[in-house]
């Protein structure tokens, strides 16, 4: 039973060892990534890692205001007992137990040995009854002894020490003492005694006697004397007593790797999300890691453990084998000659019995409900198509042989589209470098360098922070807002019965120029806060002039309204320092900005070069527009550049 001071002392322990986590703040632009970059540095797998969400991300619009998820990680405490055993001992510390009660009366032995009659007594227990002077003298009369010292038994009775001590005499007859026997068995592993009941005047067996019989059998090691004992006092005639045992040799354990990655690349986990449920796409298929994380363990072997015969003799045992390191592709050993550790980022996998890190992830077919969302540190290349709803996300390119319907395609570098994109008017691509693809349409693009399409660009939102080129037979720019840095170059801008207004806009940078527009709608609301804060204080100020005091509730609302306005007002000069740094940053681009047409300008397109703005009224043909003191002015067609919308394999875009 754990008292109330064992208590406080589990609850301390527990404490203590709370305090001991060591946490760390982890973060990502995803939860996964967040939590995988939290397992790498604890140095842990993420099974045994628990986390606390501190701050949840956000994936921005277009890109923009994009927030990371960030995490505080700690490494699960490991339980020092079995839960059987902790749940035992949680509910004995907090049941109140009966005390348990033993009853037992006191017993007498009676042992005859060649020296005399020996008497034992036992004292009792709880309620039980003292042992019986009457029956002791039954007792040692039906074994004949004689001479009996009453005086002496009546005090070994009454202190009943539990030792043996002699009473009396008896006629000692040697042929009907008890006959032991010793068997030695199962390849000297057990031993057992055989013992014949003692007849008239024959002696009882000791436990002195019995040892001296086992050492002279050569029964010496793992000997039960707690069994010899009770046999002393209850012995069992004519059965074999099993009385020593040997210890077996335990083979040492072969070494062994502890993988910190799930195995069987089969097996698919579902997560609940924030709001509970279950979406069935994010399978988390893909084994992601990052350059140095330790993805094993070499676990040494241990030393075997010798058993022993009764006997004494000695039985060896082997030592574990050691295992060999398997080491693939793209791992390395650490300086513990023990720990493998991932060489890049990417996907590990075992193939051959070899851990491998894989920079490149290959989905054979679509992707789909089959392969669910892909996440990848790595480069994703796709045999199929990315089918609607579904999302690829890569730290290095994507390639894609199918097309990609109203799904989302993440990369940090160069995205590449064999067909065609149709977004439908939800789907959403972004690359840090280039986009490239056969047509676009209804699609939200952003790429950090160029957006190139060979059948044109129809009803779409494109932002390059470099350029945008349409350079193929049937290359057209047809509705929706396109925005580059230096050059939109296409075939066709326009159509004469399209409907859609064509926005082209070139000249400045489209991030910085977004970013105006976001903090300006940011301070516009700031603004308007401090306007209504600064009309409440105004009241309270007008009725502590009439009142001369507030009551204390308003006092304190006045106090929460001047921390409130100091706030925004750190948070609006932000807003306006970032906005003057954005504004200098647009001043100081000295890109010239053009927009191309090698075909034709349909009336109706407007175009942007800074802060020019012209809508075109009539056809043009072959002609680039550019920015001319000021104003928007036509020349000449002027060619892209060739080696500029080179594919990323070599090929143009025709």
């Amino acid at each position: 039973m754990v008292d109330f001071v064992q208590l406080q002392q589990i609850i301390q322990e527990s404490l203590e060892q709370d305090r001991e986590i060591a946490a760390v703040e982890a973060g990502g632009p995803t939860l996964e990534e967040a939590v995988a970059q939290g397992a790498a540095l604890l140095d842990i797998p993420i099974r045994r890692m628990e986390y606390e969400v501190v701050e949840r991300g956000f994936k921005g619009l277009f890109g923009k205001g994009q927030k990371n998820w960030k995490i505080r990680a700690y490494e699960r405490v490991k339980a020092p007992k079995s839960q059987e055993t902790e749940d035992a001992a949680y509910e004995e510390a907090f049941t109140v137990q009966s005390p348990v009660r033993t009853d037992k009366d006191g017993e007498v032995f009676v042992l005859l040995r060649p020296e005399g009659a020996f008497i034992k007594v036992t004292p009792p227990l709880g309620r039980g009854k003292k042992a019986d002077e009457n029956y002791a003298l039954v007792l040692l009369r039906s074994r004949v002894v004689k001479d009996i010292d009453i005086p002496l038994l009546m005090n070994t009775m009454k202190e009943a020490s539990g030792d043996y001590v002699r009473v009396g005499y008896f006629e000692q007859n040697p042929t009907n003492d008890a006959i032991i026997k010793v068997e030695v068995a199962d390849m000297e592993m057990k031993a057992s005694i055989f013992v014949s009941h003692p007849g008239p005047g024959g002696c009882d067996l000791s436990l002195e006697s019995i040892l001296s019989f086992l050492r002279q059998s050569n029964v010496t090691y793992g000997i039960k004397e707690e069994v010899l004992r009770d046999f002393v006092d209850h012995p069992i005639y004519m059965e074999r007593i099993l009385v020593a045992e040997g210890t077996k040799a335990v083979q040492g354990r072969d070494g062994y790797i502890q993988y910190n990655f799930e195995m069987d690349q089969a097996k698919i986990y579902l997560r609940e999300g924030i709001d509970g449920k279950v979406d069935f796409k994010d399978l988390h298929i893909i084994k992601n890691v990052v350059q140095g994380q330790p993805l094993a363990k070499r676990i040494p072997p241990e030393l075997g453990s010798a058993g022993k015969t009764v006997t004494g003799r000695i039985i060896p045992a082997q030592n574990g084998r050691d295992i060999v390191l398997p080491l693939g592709k793209n791992v390395y050993v650490g300086d513990d000659g023990a720990t493998i550790f991932s060489e890049q980022n990417g996907q590990v996998v075992v193939i051959n019995g070899k851990i491998n890190v894989e920079p490149v992830y290959t989905v054979q077919g679509n992707v789909d409900i089959k392969t669910g969302n892909i996440i990848f540190l790595g480069t994703v290349v796709v045999k199929g198509s990315v089918e609607s709803g579904f999302s690829v996300r890569a730290a290095g390119n994507i390639e894609v042989h199918g097309t990609v319907e109203k799904a989302e395609l993440d990369a940090e570098g160069d995205i590449i589209v064999h067909q065609g994109i149709t977004g439908q008017g939800a789907g959403i691509i972004r690359a840090g470098r280039s986009i490239w693809a056969r047509f676009i349409e209804n699609t939200v693009l952003e790429a950090g360098a160029m957006v190139v399409a060979s059948d044109g660009i129809i009803n779409s939102r494109v932002d390059a922070y470099k350029r945008i080129i349409c350079q193929g037979k049937r290359a057209h720019i047809v509705g929706g807002r396109l925005r580059a840095t230096e050059e939109i170059n296409a075939k066709i801008l326009g159509s004469p019965t399209s409907g859609t207004e064509t926005v082209l806009e070139v000249g400045f940078d489209p991030r910085s120029k977004e970013r105006i527009e976001e903090l300006t709608e940011t301070k516009n609301e700031i603004e308007k806060k401090i306007e209504e804060i600064q009309l409440n204080l105004q009241t309270l100020a007008n009725i502590k002039k009439q009142q001369k005091s507030l009551q204390e509730e308003k006092e304190a609302y006045q106090l929460a309204l001047i921390e409130e306005r100091k706030n925004l007002l750190g948070s609006l000069k932000a807003a306006n320092d970032e906005i003057g740094k954005a504004k200098d940053h647009l001043a100081s681009l000295i890109t010239r900005g053009r927009i191309s047409a090698s075909a034709k300008v349909y009336p109706g397109v407007k175009i942007i070069i800074r802060d020019a703005k012209q809508e075109v009224i009539n056809d043009y043909r072959a002609v680039t527009f550019i920015l001319e003191d000021g104003l928007v002015s036509v020349t000449k067609y002027e060619e892209p550049d060739a080696e500029i919308i080179r594919g990323p394999d070599g090929d143009t875009t025709d």
